[in-house]
């Protein structure tokens, strides 16, 4: 989605994958790799004069030496490295006071056993957890033994609302532009965003606090790019940052065909140096996550794709993943519409009735 942004802009793109299949690959140079590994992420950034990231799983020190050779990466490679640690990131949050939920640091599962009174909480590793993984919630004291035994952190169960999302880019001139706070549905068990609507419904004042609190976020880490800022709304209507992803997220897809400048363009924008764009909602919208059905795996079908795609205002983004397998991100779909409750009822439609299988 990145490179049919950049387009538009005549820019030149290569890619690296450790997926020798993966979508992207007949759109730019291509090249297969292990983002992790130092030699490979020098070989192949010291080709490009800009570089960016889609998933923060990536060898920081290569991108560091990067840097050092005059090549642009953003976001910033310090930055990539705290927040690929969760313990990190919390504890950036609790340092430059911005909002989140109180929270322990912890060392093992054994660590993880004197907080028995702290419980309701969310156990979380702190590195390489992913859509859903390395996420877990302790109820009661029965639920202990299953606590991750690798450094980790707990983090109180919040009694919210809504959970947002704030997305937020920054330019190197320090130029700041945010979208309207988008409202996030996830998965019971997954952990994954099933759907979301924009924008969200929620008093002015609440929305103008979490906007502030994204802009603050992205100003106290000095960073260069777009940050997609999760949040939670309590039930007394406080703010509280949950995590932040350095880079187009999921909780922006909706912008491609609803708001003035799509999240990948201002990405683009901010990363090479150009002017900001409007982020104003031209209309309503949802977006629907495509997951991968429980009990399928192999060569992606979708079933009831001529149903979803015969509603008006429905606009489906497979991203051509050749296999699926359970609760796997394998596309999304917009829903625009004037009428939020016709925009409710159509992304109801297009989640019952569009099924990924095999």
């Amino acid at each position: 989605m990145l490179i049919q942004s950049g387009i538009d802009l005549n820019l030149y793109f290569a890619v690296l994958d450790p997926d020798e299949n993966a979508p992207c690959k007949g759109l730019a140079d291509f090249y297969v790799g292990k983002l992790t590994d130092y030699d490979t992420v020098m070989k192949f950034g010291s080709t490009c004069d800009f570089i960016t990231i889609e998933i923060e799983n990536v060898n920081t020190q290569a991108l560091r030496d990067l840097t050092k050779m005059g090549k642009k990466v953003f976001p910033q490679p310090d930055i990539i490295e705290l927040i690929q640690d969760k313990r990190a990131q919390k504890s950036f949050y609790k340092e430059r006071g911005i909002p989140t939920a109180e929270f322990f640091l912890t060392e093992n599962k054994q660590d993880v056993y004197q907080y028995e009174k702290f419980l309701p909480a969310v156990n979380k590793l702190g590195r390489e957890g992913y859509d859903g993984r390395g996420v877990q919630l302790l109820k009661t004291k029965a639920d202990l033994g299953k606590a991750f035994d690798a450094p980790g952190l707990l983090e109180k169960l919040v009694d919210y609302q809504k959970e947002i999302s704030v997305i937020v880019a920054r330019s190197e001139h320090g130029e700041i532009a945010t979208y309207p706070a988008v409202e996030m549905v996830f998965h019971p068990e997954q952990n994954l965003v099933e759907y979301l609507f924009s924008p969200a419904q929620l008093p002015g004042h609440i929305l103008q606090a979490a906007d502030e609190v994204a802009r603050k976020v992205i100003k106290q880490l000095n960073m260069v790019g777009l940050l997609a800022v999760e949040m939670f709304v309590t039930r007394e209507g406080e703010i509280l940052v949950n995590e932040v992803a350095p880079r187009p997220h999921n909780s922006g897809h909706q912008t491609i065909e609803a708001n003035t400048t799509s999240q990948y363009e201002q990405h683009l924008r901010a990363i090479i140096g150009l002017p900001l764009g409007d982020t104003s909602i031209l209309i309503p919208s949802a977006m629907v996550n495509l997951l991968g059905e429980p009990n399928f795996s192999g060569p992606a079908k979708y079933a009831g794709l001529e149903d979803v795609m015969k509603v008006s205002g429905v606009h489906v983004h497979l991203y051509g993943k050749q296999l699926t397998k359970p609760f796997r991100k394998m596309g999304h779909v917009t829903i625009i519409d004037q009428d939020i409750e016709s925009l409710k009822q159509k992304a109801t439609f297009v989640k019952q009735t569009l099924k990924v299988i095999a």
